[in-house]
């Protein structure tokens, strides 16, 4: 797996052995980031279920600012801290071993960005109550004004068009993937 664009392009990442990670292929990764090619620039970026850490990564090399990255998996979260130090951005990542619901309605901790620009959240396929999960992410006053989630998911598997403080804009199907957009109104709050 290589970064696909910006001041990293082919650098490679490292990926684990034999586990059940799916990784966002190449293709869907350089589709999403052209999309978000506007949104990139200085953001502020939170990527749950990292897995490998390849969609903050490939943000932060197209100008994103800063990446957070949530997984707790013990032989991914190793992984992603190793390809942050490949990429040279460990003074512009923070890599965090949690559960992602844990890590959705837990507080801020000291040196988190307040609110991210751009959220990534790519879970299991199978197996993850997809309306809960963004129910979750909706009340958890992470998401900036204005902010962009992606939600990366089985293209089968039904999503609302709207939750919580969250509107669906744009469905966008790569073979068995969907990416299904949400944006915040500047003016939602999480109450």
């Amino acid at each position: 797996m290589r970064i696909v664009a910006g001041i990293q392009k082919g650098r490679r990442l490292k990926e684990p052995d034999g586990q059940d990670l799916r990784p966002t292929s190449a293709r869907v990764r350089e589709a999403l980031l052209s999309i978000l090619a506007h949104h990139l620039e200085g953001a502020r970026v939170l990527d749950l279920y990292a897995g490998t850490g390849a969609l903050g990564l490939e943000s932060l090399s197209r100008g994103a600012r800063q990446a957070v990255f949530v997984d707790n998996d013990v032989a991914s979260s190793r992984i992603l801290r190793e390809n942050i130090a490949r990429c040279g951005y460990d003074n512009q990542c923070m890599a965090i071993s949690q559960d992602v619901e844990r890590f959705l309605t837990s507080p801020p901790s000291f040196g988190d960005p307040p609110t991210f620009d751009l959220i990534f959240v790519d879970p299991p396929y199978h197996g993850t109550d997809l309306t809960r999960l963004l129910e979750r992410l909706s009340l958890s006053g992470k998401i900036a004004a204005q902010g962009t989630v992606i939600l990366e998911h089985f293209f089968k598997h039904a999503v609302p068009s709207r939750s919580g403080i969250l509107t669906q804009t744009r469905q966008s199907r790569y073979g068995d993937t969907m990416l299904t957009f949400y944006q915040r109104a500047a003016e939602a709050t999480c109450d």
